[in-house]
């Protein structure tokens, strides 16, 4: 999920994958946009100016989005609905070819040159290069870094300067969806090796049975492809992702709007039209449709006599065998269905209200307790709206919500909370599942990650080694110094900058916080004595790893004086996060505020730190010190201040 505020600090006036001009100082001169999942789509829905630049299949599928956004009205006790859709962007959308640096005009005199390049995402998804005024950066959206991808990345002529070359990128706006030393983020299969493995599990079946594909949102046009191509048959999809793919064909009979788009939607040769794999014919073995959509093979499959074996993409199985489910399953649908979402109120008086009328429809207070954490959960994500898709078979059939009694909508929010039907778990994996007239299961699930695991991201960042990084997927109330830039991918880069990780080190929250898990850890040290351990990472290979890269780079560093060189990220250059809501470049002027606001800990604290590696500090991080001596000064029974 983007938390990116669409703020670039290079180039200040141009707004990428976030449009509400709430967070900028100014509207922006142009806009960009990565690719169509909903979480980069967050302003688009009110903007009026300035143009939108993004590929040619984002442009088409963008115009032909649907959602319906329904709100409470308490006073008439009825939910009111409105469509929501993207086309009065029509002219406002700019399509630019991939791989051709394209030069915009901001404004008078202001140029910028900006290129895409495929994210190996989802259809359409593209990474922007952007260079101008001395500056280069690259974001790179949502991003799956698979070792072949890196490679043609490397290879590009385009970013040969910055890839195999002297040039450095000012900074990479990364994709941190799974960046985490954990080992359970730490390295995925291959989509290639997952799609190997979906096709030996379906080649076993008998050919008459069929399969049911759960796509919820873009990025699995590939497995569509793969699977039609294998069982040699067309995929049944619903009308609604028929017209969003069918819009990808051509231009004129012509010109595809996508590399995708020719073996999913068919081409002209000549004056024949080639089919591709996808079809709105329901009449067939393989279907990716929406549940609830009509399908009158899938939704009647109900007993036993008509079995639809279930697909479902996973990220990868643990060494123990469970399953990390895909983002978005279990929880609602997705971006390929007819949206229909709840907007939370941000109210807290009438979220207060909502709760009390739950409590007072609901029998089961647990029950209302899961779905305000759905409501809070909704709003921490930015779009403050509430996903009611998965709860919408409660209706019986019933195509409209405008105007539903508020008791139908607890109907809804119930099956919502209690509803795990979409989420592939233990008991219906394909390892323990029993198929009703086979020894086979009746789901199978396959890896199929759409985003970059941890070493893929460390290989994307090794190959350009960029002066700094900029995380777009931060959660501020559990950020900390392991998942900083500098500690996941300080030693891949040309620079020492972090400016993110000074903005957040900032943050009196954070500190707060901060301080709290440090004086605990100092507590138990107090109480059984314990040294104090580095929880960076669950995986000791990994961990050592970091650790050697750290040395090494101490083992270059001058040695500094503690009294005169504090932590890179205590200086006074640190910014005011009340002053300034963006990270500072390398080039951004100090700020005005005292370290003494700061109230960081003294020298001696954090050299102490240091020598004990006590919250991934090294001798890095204090100046590059090499050896240290400590001693108590005061104090009963050996307490006191560190002195070194």
């Amino acid at each position: 999920m983007s938390t990116f505020d669409g703020l670039v600090h290079e180039f200040p006036h141009i707004a990428i994958d976030h449009f509400r001009t709430s967070v900028r100082p100014s509207p922006p001169l142009a806009c960009f946009l990565s690719h169509v999942h909903s979480d980069h789509l967050h302003g688009l829905e009110s903007l009026r100016s300035p143009f939108v630049y993004c590929s040619p299949a984002t442009r088409q599928i963008l115009l032909r989005l649907v959602k319906y956004p329904h709100r409470i009205n308490f006073a008439r006790g009825i939910l009111e609905t409105r469509q929501q859709t993207y086309k009065h962007l029509n002219k406002l959308l700019k399509t630019v070819p991939l791989e051709t640096p394209t030069v915009i005009e901001l404004s008078a005199g202001n140029e910028i040159q900006v290129t895409l390049f495929d994210a190996n995402h989802c259809v359409g998804a593209v990474m922007f290069l952007i260079q101008g005024h001395g500056k280069a950066i690259l974001y790179t959206g949502d991003v799956r870094a698979e070792p072949w991808w890196v490679d043609s990345i490397v290879q590009n002529p385009i970013l040969i300067p910055y890839t195999l070359g002297n040039k450095r990128l000012d900074k990479i706006y990364l994709d941190t969806t799974f960046a985490g030393t954990s080992w359970m983020y730490r390295e995925f299969p291959t989509k290639a090796d997952g799609l190997q493995e979906l096709l030996d599990k379906v080649s076993k079946y008998p050919p008459d049975t069929i399969f049911h594909f759960k796509a919820w949102t873009f990025g699995y046009e590939n497995v569509w492809i793969a699977l039609a191509a294998h069982l040699d048959t067309p995929i049944h999809v619903d009308d609604y992702r028929w017209g969003l793919y069918k819009s990808l064909g051509t231009i004129d009979g012509t010109l595809p709007q996508a590399t995708e788009a020719s073996p999913l939607v068919g081409f002209h040769l000549g004056n024949h039209k080639r089919d591709g794999c996808l079809t709105p014919d329901p009449n067939g073995r393989l279907h990716s449709c929406e549940r609830g959509a009509g399908c009158p093979t899938v939704d009647a499959a109900t007993n036993d006599d008509n079995v639809v074996v279930r697909i479902f993409p996973i990220v990868k199985r643990l060494p123990d065998g469970a399953e990390v489910a895909e983002l978005g399953l279990g929880g609602g649908k997705g971006d390929l269905d007819l949206a229909h979402e709840l907007e939370a109120p941000d109210d807290p008086s009438i979220l207060g209200r909502l709760k009390d009328f739950l409590a007072s429809e609901m029998e089961d207070h647990a029950l209302v307790a899961r779905v305000m954490e759905r409501f809070s959960n909704a709003l921490k994500k930015g779009n403050g709206c509430l996903r009611l898709d998965a709860g919408l078979d409660v209706l019986q059939g019933e195509t409209s919500l405008d105007g539903m009694p508020l008791q139908r909508l607890v109907d809804i929010l119930a099956r919502l909370a209690t509803d795990d039907e979409e989420q592939p778990s233990g008991e219906t994996s394909d390892s323990t599942a029993a198929a009703v007239q086979t020894d086979l299961p009746r789901v199978i699930t396959f890896p199929y990650a759409r985003h970059a695991s941890y070493l893929e991201l460390c290989d994307l960042v090794k190959a350009f080694r960029p002066k700094d990084l900029y995380p777009c997927t931060v959660d501020p109330a559990t950020w900390s110094l392991q998942v900083s830039m500098r500690q996941l991918f300080g030693h891949l880069c040309s620079a020492d900058v972090f400016a993110h990780d000074a903005y957040m080190l900032a943050l009196p929250e954070v500190r707060k916080r901060l301080r709290a898990a440090e004086e605990a850890d100092l507590e138990t040290q107090r109480t059984d004595g314990s040294p104090s351990v580095v929880h960076r990472d669950h995986d000791p290979d990994t961990a050592m790893a970091l650790d050697n890269e750290n040395n090494n780079a101490a083992s270059q560093q001058p040695a500094h004086h503690p009294s005169t060189t504090k932590p890179s990220f205590l200086t006074s250059q640190t910014p005011s996060p009340t002053a300034q809501a963006h990270p500072p470049s390398s080039s951004a002027a100090p700020s005005s505020l005292a370290i003494s606001e700061l109230s960081e800990p003294s020298i001696s604290e954090w050299a102490a730190r240091a020598a004990r590696q006590q919250d991934g500090f090294t001798w890095t991080d204090f100046g590059g010190l090499v050896s240290s001596r400590r001693r108590r000064r005061g104090g009963e029974d050996g307490e006191g201040e560190e002195e070194l």
